[in-house]
This record gives C-alpha cells, sequence and structure tokens, in this order.
C-alpha cells in the first residue's frame, strides 16, 4: 500500500529570524515527522536570509512553512516562494502581511461586519508618558504573535507601561492600545474557511501570555467550550468571516474574547499559521472534528498541491473584503 505522500518532496521551514523561533522550531518537527509518516521525502530548511538560493537548489515539489512571526508569517517568505513558483502552505503575500499587521487587519474586519476592539496605534513614547485611554486597558506590538510584548494596565494603576520605551524593545515606534476586555480567551481554527470548533482557554497563572500558551500545563484547553449556544455559534461565525475578510487559506486561528457578564465578543486577531505543536488549538480543535494530526498535515499540504503555484492574488481570489 502506498503512502499519501510516496515520491513526494517537501521542503518545510521551521525556525526563522523573529522572536517565536523556538515555537517554530518545536511545530516544524511535528509536521516534519508527520509528513514523514505520510510518506514524503522530508527536508528540513532552517530558514534564513540564504532562503532562495538553498530552496532553487532542492527543488522541491512543495514548501510546508512552519515559520511563525515576523518574516515567516508577514508576506516576506511568501514573496520569495511566489517568485520561485513553488506551492506552499497557508495564506498568500497579502492575507499574510495583513493578518499580521494589527491595526490594518482590524479595519478590514471591521469593514467586514466582525466585532473587533476599539483603540488604536500610539506612539510608543507618548504611551509611556501618559494613559492614551483610560484603564484597563492592553498595549501590545502592532506585528507580533504569541503575546510577546504584551502588557495588561489595570484600573487604578499609577502609570503605563514603561518596557515600551526601554532600550531592549524592538517591536516597532508604534504600539496598538486597546480597551482591556475582561472574561474569557476563546480561538477557533478557520479550515477550507469553515470554522471547527470554539476552545475556552483557561490560563493557569491569570494571563494567557508566552508560556501558558505554549509550556506544558501552562494553560487548560476545553473544547469544545462550555459557553451559551448563540456565543458558540457567534464565535464561529466570526472566524470565519474575519478568515475571508483577509482573504486566508489552509488553517487559520482566530483569537477571541468573551465578556460573559456583559455578554460583548470581540475578536482580537487572525494567525495565518497558527502553532502546530502538541498543546495547540487548531490540531486540537481539528482532533476534536474526528481528524488526526497527520491527516490535518496531509490536508494542508495537498490544499498547497491544489492551489499549486497560483498563489498569487489574481489566480487565487485572495481579494480582502
Amino acid at each position: 500500500m502506498s503512502l499519501p505522500l510516496s515520491g513526494r518532496h517537501v521542503a518545510l521551514l521551521y525556525g526563522g529570524l523573529s522572536s517565536e523561533r523556538e515555537v517554530s522550531l518545536v511545530s516544524g518537527r511535528e509536521c516534519g515527522a508527520a509528513l514523514e509518516r505520510l510518506g514524503a521525502k522530508v527536508t528540513y530548511v532552517d530558514a534564513g536570509r540564504d532562503l532562495a538560493q538553498v530552496l532553487t537548489a532542492l527543488k522541491p515539489d512543495v514548501v510546508f512553512n512552519a515559520l511563525h512571526g515576523e518574516w515567516g508569517e508577514d508576506g516576506c517568505v511568501q514573496g520569495i516562494l511566489e517568485t520561485l513558483r513553488l506551492p506552499y502552505t497557508h495564506s498568500g503575500v497579502l492575507a499574510s502581511a495583513l493578518a499580521m499587521d494589527k491595526a490594518k487587519a482590524k479595519a478590514v474586519m471591521a469593514a467586514a461586519g466582525v466585532v473587533v476592539p476599539g483603540g488604536g496605534l500610539f506612539n510608543r513614547f507618548d504611551v509611556a508618558k501618559d494613559h492614551v485611554i483610560a484603564p484597563p486597558y492592553v498595549v501590545k506590538p502592532n506585528a507580533e504573535g504569541s503575546s510577546v510584548g504584551v502588557f495588561i494596565i489595570m484600573e487604578g494603576a499609577n502609570q503605563p507601561p514603561q518596557e515600551v520605551v526601554a532600550p531592549s524593545w524592538t517591536f516597532g515606534e508604534e504600539v496598538m492600545v486597546e480597551p482591556y476586555i475582561r472574561g474569557r480567551e476563546l480561538a477557533v481554527a478557520v479550515m477550507d474557511g469553515k470554522a471547527l470548533a470554539v476552545t475556552d482557554i483557561v490560563p493557569v497563572n491569570g494571563f494567557y501570555d508566552y508560556e501558558a500558551k505554549y509550556g506544558e500545563g501552562g494553560s487548560k484547553h476545553v473544547v469544545p467550550a462550555d459557553l451559551p449556544a448563540h456565543i458558540t455559534e457567534k464565535a464561529m461565525k466570526l472566524a470565519e468571516m474575519a478568515h475571508a475578510a483577509l482573504g486566508c487559506r489552509g488553517v487559520t486561528r482566530s483569537d477571541l474574547r468573551y465578556d460573559d457578564i456583559n455578554d460583548i465578543l470581540v475578536l482580537l486577531e487572525v494567525n495565518t499559521q497558527p502553532g502546530m505543536t502538541p498543546t495547540s488549538l487548531a490540531p486540537e480543535q481539528a482532533a476534536h472534528t474526528g481528524m488526526d494530526f497527520d491527516r490535518l498535515v496531509l490536508w494542508i499540504t495537498e490544499d498547497a498541491y491544489a492551489r499549486g503555484v497560483a498563489g498569487g492574488i489574481a489566480s487565487s481570489g485572495e481579494t480582502p473584503g
């Protein structure tokens, strides 16, 4: 019996240059092992600035992009892959770039009817000087993922976060400041335009930060979330709308907040390359629907093949809004 990916050469991109490198290494190893079980010949590529040369020499049939964060998830690597005319997994150039820029993504999603938090972009020095909106609020980089560089300023806080003006701050001159939505952290994975499930993320230490997201036992995932039916339905609908509005494809994960006292549900952001680790949300939701990890990886890979080198906007119908 031949395996589904027998005879296929997959270049697996992982590691990379972003602050999320460590997570990408784990995602890459997990996906690579699955691809090997599916019969593919896998070449592991720790993606660096010489990526175009490396891939030109490798001539893979398809590229599995397991990079997270800046450069790997923001349209840059996607542009290289388009130029080389290589089929690749996940979203294209425009959707990747849009989703990574939180301010622009919010504008596009809001225009499509997705409920997003208020707030906006502010210069980091203004943010450190005085409260730019009334507490409680959240300060975060405009183009980072995985809860890196996120600060919650609660009511009664004496001063805004000074970390944004520290010499160690590397996340750009402008930061996103949004009203803090109390309540529950939810996630919805969307696959091929359809929401899979809603996960309620219960952090062990009170905030769903980088450690809670990726550390063993950092958070508890409840799938499906124990929510009123109308909220489950609405969360899934908002995630599908956001995925479509940004022009995403393949698998994405939307992060939402649900204030269960005031019955307010908002969509915070869309991740175009969700984590593919044992504790990751998208694989858990796929498993909940009856699709195991290997089948999920197979679907993502075959989805890239099906598009071939038609990754660009004109040929894939990847039109925001």
